[in-house]
């Protein structure tokens, strides 16, 4: 393995390196807006969310799971090309055991997202679960100016619930909802129990949404590395 990550493999395992960074200058008052949409399923599961532009790729990960309403129980990627960058990077959760056959993905808590998302327009593909496969279409829409008293990241709107986690992917989504809008349906009781009775997949509250500290999440799931 030969790129400026192989420092973290060592005699010891993998060497965990999280990192807080002070962002550029011109940024430093403002907040990146990105959209994030959830693709294959109509109508649009979005979201639009404010996140500080100090944030890691790890970060921008936990910010998206939380304003989507996925539960981060499985593995994850970014695949992005910034502004003058030649090819297409993979950033989130790296193996760990370094073996030489496996598709190379770089430490997004060691990555900023000015790296990358570095101009307005820029796009990035964010896979999660690579059982159910659920593709995500993330864009920097802005540069927003802070808002005093306000504590980042912020949902500002969005439509539509996300799907139920473990599911089947697009699939096993359209499944769910065939047998939940049919009370005749054979499925029809037990999809309602497994989703809870709670969840309408046209149901959306930006005020609902709760975001959970990024480098806290990060500890508890590598608390063991």
């Amino acid at each position: 393995m030969k790129n400026k990550f192989e420092k973290n493999f060592t005699d010891q395992g993998y060497k965990m390196n999280y990192k807080k960074y002070k962002g550029i200058s011109f940024l430093k008052n403002r907040v990146f807006q990105f959209k994030i949409e959830l693709q294959e399923i109509t109508p649009l599961i979005w979201r639009r969310i404010l996140v500080p532009s100090e944030y890691n790729f790890w970060d921008l990960h936990v910010a998206i799971q939380d304003s989507m309403g996925w539960l981060d129980y499985h593995l994850h990627h970014f695949e992005i090309k910034g502004k003058g960058k030649r090819n297409v990077t993979h950033i989130g959760i790296p193996d760990f055991d370094g073996l030489p056959d496996l598709q190379e993905v770089c430490p997004g808590w060691e990555i900023p997202v000015t790296a990358y998302f570095n101009d307005l327009g820029i796009e990035a593909q964010y896979i999660y679960d690579y059982g159910d496969d659920w593709w995500h279409r993330i864009k920097l829409e802005g540069y927003i100016y802070r808002e005093k008293n306000t504590k980042y990241p912020v949902c500002t709107d969005g439509e539509r619930a996300c799907p139920p986690e473990d599911c089947g992917g697009v699939d096993g989504y359209y499944r769910v909802i065939d047998a939940l809008s049919d009370p005749k349906h054979n499925d029809h009781s037990g999809r309602k129990r497994w989703v809870g009775r709670n969840w309408d997949p046209d149901k959306f509250d930006k005020n609902d949404v709760k975001f959970d500290d990024p480098y806290k999440r990060w500890r508890k799931a590598f608390s063991l590395r």
